[in-house]
């Protein structure tokens, strides 16, 4: 195995989903659709939907659990790193808003878009900030998601399959510790997941003819995507990414204790741990309880798995995602 490096040491952990839950019985009141029809493609069997509350209420929320759990306080935090694709405004950012909340007034705080792989983004970017030795030494990483704001609640093929929630790690520098991760992207796959922003148009413009941008035509804002390819796509970046860290570091994915993925459809995560031969009782698998939460699925699913005590410290870990973008990420690293 390669030799150990600087790494990032995840102090503390927390996670906040709605009190609002949808069945998939309850799905088949507005769509026409079945428990068995959701359950057999997907594995998901209910999802949190919020009732009102913000996006940012929800990351919020999670901050001050990890906070809690990491024993830290608001002006111990020094970057605030907050991944989602469904902030509640343009500006301010979701990280903002994030910080005002919990107190942490004066610290870097940003947002990161890599879709349903944005934490493993995030979870990286954190690490590379707190190793320059420039005065970071604690980073709050919050994945906050609200999914059903961009549904479109008559598609039954997509509206099933997503939830809200949010999660945060509080993340310190480790030494002597193993750490690798393996990211990317394929800008060709773009127009398989979108959800459009605003047009454009503005006072001075005389063009009436749309720019062709290859994209799909959208309802509104509204989710869209081509489920047969990101299904291709997704059963083949979830173990390439995996394999890539791990040979980072000269170690194979069955010397892992747990591989945490993006949780967006139980076929996608069995067709990977196949190919990766590894067996599927080191994937926690949360999908039923939560449905697809974008970039917030991977660390709800963590903190799930340590609350039941399955992951436990110096445990070998490896986060991965993947999701619109298209994107993908890998990141190995000692709890």
């Amino acid at each position: 195995m390669g030799s150990k490096v600087t790494g990032v040491k995840i102090k503390g952990i927390g996670k906040y989903v709605p009190e609002m839950v949808a069945t998939n019985e309850d799905f088949t009141k507005i769509v026409e659709t079945s428990d068995e029809w959701i359950t057999q493609r997907t594995g998901i069997k209910q999802r949190h939907i919020t009732n009102g509350e913000p996006t940012y209420y929800l990351g919020a929320m999670a901050a001050k659990a990890a906070m809690a759990d990491a024993v830290v306080k608001a002006e111990d935090i020094d970057l605030i790193i907050a991944t989602t694709v469904t902030g509640d405004y343009f500006t301010p950012s979701l990280s903002c808003l994030i910080q005002r909340e919990i107190g942490a007034i004066g610290c870097i705080a940003f947002d990161l878009n890599a879709a349903c792989a944005g934490f493993v983004y995030g979870f990286d970017t954190a690490k590379r900030y707190l190793q320059t030795g420039d005065g970071i030494k604690t980073v709050l990483l919050v994945a906050s998601e609200e999914l059903s704001k961009f549904v479109d609640y008559t598609d039954r093929s997509s509206c099933v399959l997503f939830g809200d929630g949010a999660a945060a790690f509080v993340l310190e520098t480790a030494e002597d510790t193993t750490y690798s991760s393996f990211l990317g992207a394929d800008g060709n796959g773009a127009k398989y997941l979108a959800s459009r922003a605003l047009k454009s148009e503005n006072a001075f413009r005389t063009n009436s003819e749309e720019f062709d941008m290859d994209m799909p035509e959208t309802k509104d804002y509204f989710f869209k995507q081509d489920g047969k390819e990101v299904y291709k796509f997704a059963t083949k970046a979830l173990p390439n990414a995996v394999e890539q860290a791990c040979a980072k570091i000269e170690i194979s994915p069955d010397d892992l204790d747990w591989i945490v993925p993006h949780q967006a459809n139980i076929r996608i995560i069995e067709t990977a741990a196949k190919h990766l031969g590894v067996s599927m009782d080191k994937f926690p698998v949360y999908i039923d309880r939560y449905g697809n939460t974008s970039s917030a699925s991977i660390p709800i699913a963590f903190c799930d798995a340590v609350a039941e005590g399955r992951i436990k410290r110096g445990d070998k870990i490896c986060l991965v995602g993947f999701g619109g973008g298209l994107t993908y990420g890998a990141a190995v690293f000692e709890y």
